[in-house]
């Protein structure tokens, strides 16, 4: 599926599925499926005119197994445990993100100030950690040696990329500069599937692409959508591996996620009751009330 010949590949029916799921947690709405879809079609060929396409990632696992799903029972468990870290790392990115953000809004008063900072802070890491290499988007290097996602699918032990990563885009985004979580979210999911198959000892190139798509699904509450990008970038092949480890993260990355004016239409766990149509913003604003209250009721 997933081999030297295959073209350049587009998300377009993830990108109609993620406009209908990103609105709110737990619900689709199925009237607008066909409009949406028609606005991917027609943007991804667009973009195809104009010569933009998605990076080629390679996952070479599986290329020669008999039939289009082979599905290994210790690779699927593996899978569903990566699943909790790529939910979890997602939740650890939106909420450090929103943390810090608020926070350097209450502290730092006049708005231009912010990311003057910012910079600050960037250059700062960039002399403290002696790097640049996670300045970018992480798409391309001059240098080969640079960690980027595509360098990910490849072998090599690199278990800090996904933090370090982490670390530059939360201050950056948290001082005011905006307009860039989803591929560096692709980054960190990438790196932290290496690092996560490596520690396995399972296919490298699985796992980065896992981590690809499951990242994002627990940062955006987006697990169909990123499991048809994941089978759309990948191929079919791998498609159980990938909806186990999108939909383990989306469940693992609880009520917050990078857009604090997404609904939850429907929680995410039974037992937690949450007022219908209420925001994550809301959500967020309103923990430490529900944390104390349910302190004083466990008293």
């Amino acid at each position: 599926m997933g081999g030297r010949h295959r073209r350049n590949p587009h998300t377009p029916l993830a990108g109609a599925v993620f406009a209908l799921e990103v609105l709110a947690v737990g619900r689709v709405e199925y009237r607008a499926l066909v409009p949406v879809l028609i606005a991917a079609i027609v943007g991804d060929w667009t973009c195809h005119q104009w010569g933009i396409h998605h990076g080629l990632y390679h996952i070479d696992y599986l290329q020669r197994a008999v039939g289009p799903i082979a599905v290994d029972p210790v690779l699927l468990l593996e899978a569903g445990v990566a699943g909790v870290a790529f939910g979890l790392v997602g939740l650890l990115f939106s909420e450090l993100s929103h943390g810090f953000g608020d926070f350097v809004k209450r502290h730092v008063r006049f708005g231009p100030l912010r990311p003057f900072l910012g910079g600050l802070a960037v250059i700062a890491l960039v002399y403290l950690l002696g790097t640049r290499d996670y300045l970018g988007l992480g798409v391309w290097a001059p240098d080969a040696s640079t960690p980027t996602i595509a360098g990910f699918f490849a072998p090599g032990p690199d278990y800090w990329s996904w933090a370090l990563k982490l670390l530059f885009t939360v201050v950056t985004l948290g001082t005011g500069f905006k307009g860039g979580e989803v591929t560096p979210l692709f980054f960190i999911g990438a790196a932290l599937g290496h690092a996560l198959g490596t520690l396995f000892g399972a296919p490298v190139d699985l796992f980065a692409g896992l981590g690809f798509v499951a990242v994002f699904a627990g940062a955006a509450n987006t697990p169909l959508a990123c499991t048809i990008m994941g089978i759309e970038l990948f191929g079919a092949t791998h498609a159980v591996y990938i909806a186990v480890a999108c939909f383990v993260a989306y469940l693992c990355s609880g009520h917050s996620g990078i857009y604090l004016s997404q609904q939850i239409a429907v929680p995410k766990h039974p037992r937690i009751s949450i007022s219908p149509g209420i925001t994550l913003r809301s959500v967020r604003a309103a923990r430490p009330q529900i944390t104390k209250q349910d302190l004083r009721k466990n008293d």
